[in-house]
């Protein structure tokens, strides 16, 4: 092996058979770890022949198995801004053995070797894999459990299928289609997307370009159409492409290019087919799209707008069949990946759902959550919260003054006495399927509901470590570790010197935020008690009471704004009456 080969921190995991947060977790334990050579600052490269010796003197000896060693060599083989194609070319090589993309014969050789031994499809898959790992910040493939979701709902198993937005193809992969169609916009995108599809057996048909500017499916009609597009674009050809054909529901405006691959779908799929689109939760309630949302649903093309997770929706659509009535109602829900069949099924079978002519409204916003709030029994939801309103209890912490101020020390003189760490999560992501901790989360004192695509240098918080935010929001963590996102900080405690409740109510108490990085104000100035370990626990847990008692005052604050506002809306609509 070549001493410059390199590899990432998610390469390090699988070769060692870790999570990735094992190794975030020895780079900032191990004061040896070996220091990257390359890379950027949040994917950090690290020389391989340093890495395998670090494991082996951690009684952890690598040998790296042919594949391994064919994707070394490929990576070796040119910069990184080509690396996809010679990933491509590889595939050639995999799908044509006669063809010899490169002269470098050891690549060549080690490709034979793993295929010989593994199968061409595997071979390419884990060299895609790879490939997909090194650039996880510009390469996102649709998240499997997503793809699977789509392809069941729409029962694209066995049939003609088209993504004209295919990317790597995943989503045409997962439909096991027998003759799968796909478009990308990236030449060698799409040159990965036909060869996966090949080396899988798939009747197949790739073509690169711009499918609302060069569609290269004109005139031609799948029996489902699969699509995770790009989103917020502005420049997707709104100009040149005002009168075509494929706006049947209105002509998309120019920041709703969303609305122009959801008519683009719909123009590529038989009548009757089905159309699954992934989308920006924003699309569904957006003023500027509402005219087309309100045509889709007049004409029962769009059947069902389900929430998978915040800020991404799964739209089913289908293309009208002349002749037949337009469905009564639509699928308007939160769910999850689990739920979400059944629901469509019931929604087919029983018509289950909400009735088109209340979606169109002044606004025709189909935002599930919205949709919730607006099916709400005003006169149950009144008493539901007047019964947990009564049930939130309001326990104030007893509390003495004191005769004198104590010493004090400072969260910076902490740290450089080594009984605190501090650790500032990256200020930017990419989009990904990774859970991710936000301001709010740590407010709300709820898990992750943000996501990001895998960062080499995330921030995980473990159980007992302090979560601080931006807002001046602070909590201790307890349960499983999990990812800290943009504006939140960690301050790890050495537990035998320093409490972390403590230290919590301590960067709470000065009611300013507490993220240095990002505001005028330095943390480590921070003053804080000096106490024994002994007293700074009775300390932390009245803080930690003082929080309680906060987070109650507040629960009993929105659940009072609840009563008021529904008891309002029952009273005038007739659903409440005066008395006891």
């Amino acid at each position: 092996m070549d001493d410059t080969a390199t590899v990432s921190a998610a390469e390090i995991a699988r070769l060692a058979g870790v999570r990735r947060a094992a190794v975030s977790n020895w780079r900032r334990r191990h004061d040896d770890f070996p220091r990257p050579v390359g890379g950027t600052a949040s994917s950090p490269l690290f020389s391989l022949p340093e890495v395998q010796a670090w494991l082996t003197s951690r009684g952890r000896p690598v040998e790296l198995a042919p594949i391994d060693l064919a994707w070394q060599r490929l990576r070796a083989l040119g910069d990184d801004l080509e690396l996809g194609t010679r990933v491509a070319d590889a595939g050639e090589y995999l799908a044509h053995a006669t063809e010899r993309p490169t002269d470098d014969p050891e690549l060549l050789a080690l490709l034979t070797e793993v295929a010989t031994t593994n199968g061409a499809s595997w071979t390419f898959e884990q060299l895609c894999d790879r490939y997909f790992e090194a650039h996880a910040r510009r390469v996102s493939p649709t998240a499997p459990a997503y793809a699977s979701l789509m392809v069941r709902l729409t029962g694209a198993k066995g049939t003609t299928v088209l993504d004209p937005a295919c990317g790597f193809g995943s989503l045409l992969l997962a439909a096991e289609a027998t003759h799968a169609q796909g478009q990308d916009s990236d030449p060698t995108t799409a040159r990965i997307a036909a060869l996966r599809l090949r080396l899988h057996g798939a009747d197949t048909e790739v073509h690169a370009g711009d499918s609302l500017r060069e569609d290269a499916y004109t005139g031609q009609r799948a029996d489902v159409v699969l699509c995770d597009p790009p989103f917020n674009e502005r420049a997707w050809g709104h100009e040149e492409l005002v009168g075509d054909p494929r706006w049947e529901y209105g002509l998309p405006p120019r920041g709703e290019s969303e609305l122009a691959w959801v008519q683009h779908c719909l123009a590529h799929v038989t009548p009757g087919g089905t159309v699954a689109i992934l989308m920006p939760g924003a699309a569904a309630g957006r003023r500027s799209g509402k005219r087309i949302r309100a045509n889709l649903l007049r004409a029962g093309a769009l059947r069902a707008v389900l929430t998978l997770a915040p800020g991404a929706d799964l739209w089913l659509l289908t293309r009208p069949e002349p002749g037949t009535r337009a469905p009564a109602t639509a699928l308007i829900a939160e769910t999850t990946v689990d739920d979400a069949e059944a629901l469509w099924r019931d929604h087919l079978d029983n018509g289950a759902g909400e009735r088109i002519i209340d979606l169109l409204d002044d606004d025709v916003d189909l935002t599930p959550a919205q949709r919730r709030t607006a099916r709400e029994d005003l006169g149950e939801a009144f008493l539901a919260a007047q019964r947990l309103f009564s049930r939130v209890g309001l326990d104030l912490p007893p509390l003495q003054p004191t005769g004198e101020e104590p010493p004090h020390t400072t969260v910076g003189e902490l740290v450089k006495a080594g009984a605190l760490e501090i650790h500032h999560a990256p200020t930017r992501t990419g989009d990904g399927d990774e859970p991710v901790l936000t301001p709010d989360d740590v407010l709300a004192g709820r898990a992750p509901t943000g996501y990001a695509a895998p960062d080499d240098a995330a921030v995980i918080a473990h159980e007992g470590d302090v979560i601080a935010s931006v807002t001046g929001a602070v909590k201790v963590h307890s349960g499983p570790p999990v990812r800290l996102g943009p504006a939140l900080s960690l301050y790890r405690v050495d537990p035998a010197r320093l409490d972390a409740e403590f230290l919590a109510g301590c960067l709470r108490a000065a009611d300013f935020p507490v993220h240095s990085a990002s505001t005028r104000i330095d943390a480590r100035r921070l003053k804080v008690p000096r106490y024994p370990l002994a007293e700074q626990r009775s300390h932390g847990a009245a803080f930690r009471a003082l929080a309680e008692f906060d987070r109650a005052l507040r629960e009993t604050a929105e659940i009072g704004r609840d009563l008021v506002r529904l008891g309002f809306a029952a009273l005038a609509e007739g659903r409440l009456r005066p008395g006891a």
